[in-house]
């Protein structure tokens, strides 16, 4: 799992929005307090957000150079699926 989050070159930051409480960020928080600390430590020098908001449905970002940013929405993926989504944004 670990190769999974080694990003790309061209990544500057990775960014969560979620609701703390809410049902529908569940499976986003379960994702993060397992694969947090696995991407920090293989990526140490990029920026990983944890932002949470009540009532805000679950979205990941990923800014890359020149400003250049792509969002995936993650409300009602399962942890598998979610997974998977952040893998395709970090290895653009």
């Amino acid at each position: 799992m670990s190769g999974r989050y080694a990003f790309a070159k061209g990544l500057k930051e990775l960014r969560f929005l979620f609701c703390q409480t809410g049902d529908h960020s569940a499976a986003t928080r379960s994702f993060l307090t397992r694969a947090y600390p696995i991407m920090k430590k293989n990526n140490p020098a990029i920026p990983i957000l944890l932002r949470e908001a009540q009532g805000t449905l679950p979205k990941v970002y990923a800014r890359y150079e020149f400003g250049k940013e792509k969002s995936e929405s993650l409300e009602g993926l399962s942890d598998k699926q979610i997974e998977d989504a952040v893998t395709k944004l970090v290895k653009e």
